[in-house]
């Protein structure tokens, strides 16, 4: 059912969505999918919920394999990371990590982005050498400026402007340096 309901957020988009819609693409009577989900957002939600963990074990296995001699190519993975799965995950152009839908759809306590940014302080902790209350606040920022630039990128290309991706890799980049020094 997930499935059938990105392929079908690629086809109409979330306003025109309705749970019919992902029964019928799904071979399962609209009863069945009533079983699993309340409503339309709740599949969504858990559509989202698997990209963000799908996201995070992408993260997760690049940075186990990227050089950290230099935690810039962390800053790299992460991004292209989400700009791949923005042009090759079905549904995720679309909602994102919920923010179309609802900005509390990861967590009903705190914003999506939010959720994001604690997730990357998380996976980060091992690699910076810095205190959790020092790394939050500027991950959080890049985070927000990287969400808002990439969105800008997909809408002037559908496949992301590599400019503006690159404008935002160096941006984050700069801003980062600037509180966690260049290594």
């Amino acid at each position: 059912m997930l499935d059938s309901c990105a392929e079908l957020l690629d086809e109409v988009g979330y306003e025109t969505l309705s749970t019919t819609m992902i029964a019928r693409r799904a071979g399962v009577a609209v009863g069945s999918l009533y079983q699993f989900f309340p409503d339309k957002r709740a599949v969504v939600q858990a559509l989202t919920q698997r990209n963000f963990e799908r996201f995070l074990q992408v993260v997760r296995e690049r940075l186990n394999s990227v050089d950290h001699t230099h935690w810039w190519d962390v800053v790299d993975s992460l991004l292209d990371v989400y700009v791949a799965m923005h042009r090759e995950v079905p549904g995720f152009a679309q909602v994102h990590f919920g923010d179309v839908v609802d900005v509390h759809l990861l967590d009903e306590q705190r914003d999506n982005n939010a959720v994001v940014a604690d997730s990357i302080v998380a996976l980060l902790d091992e690699l910076l050498d810095l205190p959790p209350e020092r790394v939050t606040l500027p991950i959080s920022v890049a985070v927000e400026a990287g969400d808002t630039l990439l969105k800008y990128a997909f809408r002037r290309n559908a496949e992301g402007d590599q400019q503006i991706v690159d404008e935002t890799k160096h941006m984050i980049k700069e801003y980062l340096a600037s509180r966690f020094g260049e290594k």
